[in-house]
């Protein structure tokens, strides 16, 4: 089996023109899989190899500890190595054909509840340029649920404060209109009216929030502040303009909205996407469940 993956790697290389790292990555893979197969089987013949002992070895190595996402990754290049030997008649059928990768883990977004947004948001209550554009960034993000990079490039010409939109361009150069809320476009109209104009510069551009230097904000810059804001506030967890976004949509949720319309404000492309806040609620109430029911 060794030499057919010598053989198999130079494929990769040469006739599909992966990278280096993943040669490597994947001949490591086969590698560790034909020596379990030979000490387990006493065999080095990949034409002996049955799916259940591929399952078997795939079992074994996350009963180690191995996580979903990097079985997947490394049932891959088992299947494409198989797939490689029957495809040149090394082997009579390919083994690893019928075995499907296994689902991803699903990770529940991280939210804030209600009172702690309000907490972050509220503690905010300078009149300082800096302090009214963060207090304005803030409430936006929890308005609109914006991606970091959508508020990072939304200009004046994008906002409509008298109708209460903001129209931004997100995954795959879409373009959807968002509304903001009254909080937060009180929030906005103080920053543009006593903020923006002391940190405009000659050379400053219409991004609705500018650096203290008149220049468009940096992803870093913002995610600074959400920790320097979280930090003054007392709020200890990991605070970051995603975990704002995602707040957005679960409390929506929570409050009734309906999943299609939380799925346009977001822009998602597919609401399996947006169902994941669907999960995010179950989870609050399974815990309403157990925490207050007596015999939960």
């Amino acid at each position: 089996m060794l030499d057919l993956i010598d053989g198999f790697i130079l494929h990769l290389a040469t006739e599909r023109g992966l990278s280096v790292n993943y040669q490597l990555l994947v001949r490591r893979f086969l590698e560790a899989f034909a020596s379990w197969y030979k000490q387990v089987h006493a065999s080095e013949s990949p034409a002996q190899v049955t799916t259940d002992q591929i399952t078997d070895y795939l079992a074994r190595r996350k009963k180690d500890g191995l996580a979903t996402s990097s079985a997947r990754v490394e049932l891959i290049g088992i299947k494409i190595f198989f797939r490689w030997l029957a495809a040149r008649k090394h082997i009579p059928t390919d083994p690893a054909d019928a075995i499907l990768p296994p689902r991803p883990e699903q990770h529940l977004p991280d939210t804030l509840n209600e009172p702690d947004v309000r907490r972050l948001i509220e503690s905010i209550n300078g009149t300082s340029p800096l302090d009214r554009r963060d207090r304005a960034i803030l409430e936006l993000f929890y308005a609109s649920g914006l991606r970091l990079s959508e508020l990072l490039d939304a200009r004046l010409e994008h906002l409509s404060m008298e109708e209460g939109w903001i129209r931004v361009t997100g995954k795959g150069a879409k373009t959807r209109l968002i509304p903001v809320g009254g909080a937060a476009r009180e929030a906005i109209a103080a920053y543009l009216e006593h903020s923006r104009p002391h940190l405009v510069k000659a050379k400053s551009s219409s991004h609705i929030f500018l650096s203290y230097r008149g220049k468009r904000l940096t992803r870093e810059r913002i995610r600074a502040i959400f920790l320097e804001r979280a930090a003054f506030c007392g709020l200890e967890q990991h605070i970051h303009p995603h975990k704002m976004r995602h707040s957005f949509a679960t409390h929506l949720l929570n409050h009734g909205a309906d999943l299609r319309v939380i799925q346009e404000m977001l822009g998602h492309a597919d609401i399996a996407t947006t169902q994941i806040y669907t999960h995010v609620d179950q989870a609050r109430l399974k815990e309403t469940h157990r925490k207050f029911h007596p015999r939960a």
